[in-house]
């Protein structure tokens, strides 16, 4: 069983180490101690927690679509040549870079402060573990 600290539970939550406390001491998050006596969450509840709280900004698009990995969010940069735009968008806590066409980018009215919507299509997605 993994266990994580309150520190590190609040920062995943995105919420602050009280409020974590309080979610242990209304028996909303399992908490025991570990072996040096400071309080741990498990890592399987913790999760479903997140899981089921999670909630993702509206999608302005209003289209069904069958890709899974849509990210809502706020375009906070763009930079173009010529040729090529990098467009970074500020999904949340996830902060998303795309390289299109410049000319794409004039097309679509991509700016900074303007809402946009990615889509990642990927064959492959690497998962790391802390050691």
């Amino acid at each position: 069983m993994t266990q994580i600290r309150i520190s590190d539970a609040a920062v995943f939550l995105g919420v602050s180490d009280d409020t974590v406390r309080r979610l242990v001491e209304q028996g909303t998050l399992p908490a025991s101690a570990d072996a040096s006596g400071r309080k741990v969450i498990d890592g399987l509840a913790l999760g479903a927690y997140a899981r089921e709280r999670a909630s993702a900004m509206p999608d302005p698009l209003g289209v069904a679509s069958s890709a899974r990995n849509r990210f809502v969010g706020i375009v906070t940069a763009v930079v173009s040549d010529t040729v090529m735009s990098q467009v970074e968008l500020q999904s949340g806590p996830h902060r998303v870079v795309s390289l299109m066409s410049t000319e794409a980018v004039r097309e679509l009215g991509i700016e900074p402060g303007v809402v946009a919507v990615a889509s990642v299509k990927a064959t492959q997605v690497v998962v790391e573990m802390p050691r």
